[in-house]
């Protein structure tokens, strides 16, 4: 299709980056010290780039150019943060965690084993891309129903992925996260499990939205817990 898209005069582009730092989008990077667009796709022709350039390098054309892809722009933000949070965090750094296969044993001190297979376990903190969910049965669990639910890790973590967040809290849509690693990932099936309070609601409509967006046909389900410690629905 022809539409306005930025053009960049790598003559007089000095090199400063302003411009690829003014780009929302990620359109314009830098290549051997020149500014460049990357992908016509990502460019939405609005040209936040124009006034942060020094040089007057940028400028408006009209040409064929792929049409602006949102989705496209909203995967690559996602997993550039999944990157920058896993080099930058050592507590969001993913990781396996093995497990033995044999029937739980209580500890000599009492306690029943963890049956967590990964980390990290915040739907924020988690990566769109990791080995642990290939093949999953994956767990959307809401951050006040392990403290509920007496037996949390036998009846719901064990065999299963988790991922744990509190919509009310984080103060986020999770939907967009998820629908990012149900697309991208072999999920075998999904669980929710979620308190009765109303703010619950959020993280169900959450899982809800991403599977349809994931184009995919995944069988779920959802439980809820009362808030002394009942599973009242599943």
């Amino acid at each position: 299709m022809i539409r306005k898209i930025i053009e960049i005069d790598e003559k007089k582009c000095n090199g400063c980056g302003a411009c690829a730092s003014a780009c929302h989008e990620g359109a314009i990077g830098m290549v051997e010290g020149k500014a460049k667009l990357l992908r016509d796709d990502y460019c939405d022709g609005l040209g936040d780039c124009l006034p942060a350039c020094p040089t007057g390098a940028i400028r408006f054309t009209e040409r064929e150019a792929a049409p602006y892809n949102e989705a496209a722009v909203l995967a690559a933000k996602a997993h550039k943060a999944d990157a920058k949070l896993q080099l930058g965090c050592p507590g969001a750094q993913a990781r396996t965690i093995l497990r033995e296969q044999r029937p739980s044993a209580v500890s000599p001190a009492g306690d029943a084993p963890s049956q967590l297979r990964q980390w990290p376990v915040q739907i924020k903190l988690a990566p769109v891309h990791a080995p642990y969910f290939d093949g999953a049965k994956l767990l959307i669990a809401a951050d006040c129903s392990a403290y509920a639910y007496a037996g949390f890790h036998e009846r719901f973590i064990q065999g299963r992925i988790v991922l744990v967040g509190c919509p009310k809290l984080d103060g986020v849509d999770y939907a967009q996260k998820l629908t990012e690693i149900i697309r991208h990932n072999e999920i075998q099936s999904v669980t929710v499990v979620r308190m009765e309070v109303p703010c619950c609601g959020g993280l169900e409509q959450a899982v809800k939205r991403a599977l349809q967006q994931s184009g995919k046909w995944i069988p779920w389900q959802v439980v809820t817990l009362s808030t002394d410690g009942r599973i009242i629905d599943e």
